[in-house]
């Protein structure tokens, strides 16, 4: 039964053999740096997906059904706005006190004459806005 103790306290007196360590060469920088350059490259698509994911959309949607048809300043802070929803639109008013509607226009036609005219050519906007002051 000693002996059998001895070989057991015998393991400590060995020495321990090492593994063989590998070479380092430049193919583990490689393999960093090109993990790194894949974690930044995702991050910046991650983040310009995230800045553009609105037009993306948009584009897929087709056109867009909120339109500004045409603005004119009035000077100052002051502007007049056409605002198109769809096949609605609205004259708008915007001053330094606030955004107020003024009217609700003629609908647009498709094929971009307003209804009620009789294939005559959509009054330009100072006419249009003529109509409308006058109507008030």
């Amino acid at each position: 039964m000693v002996s059998g103790l001895a070989q057991t306290t015998n393991y400590a007196a060995s020495p321990l053999t090492s593994p063989a360590i590998p070479d380092p060469g430049l193919s583990p920088l490689f393999r960093v740096i090109g993990a790194l350059a894949l974690v930044i490259g995702l991050f910046l698509g991650g983040v310009w997906l995230f800045r553009n994911w609105r037009r993306l959309s948009m584009q897929r949607n087709g056109r867009p059904k909120l339109n500004v048809i045409e603005t004119r300043s009035l000077g100052g802070r002051h502007a007049l706005y056409v605002v198109g929803y769809e096949n609605e639109r609205f004259l708008i008013a915007s001053s330094p006190s606030g955004v107020n509607m003024l009217s609700h226009l003629p609908a647009a036609v498709e094929g971009g004459s307003e209804t009620g005219t009789n294939n005559s050519p959509s009054p330009s906007f100072a006419q249009a806005l003529t109509q409308v002051l006058k109507g008030k």
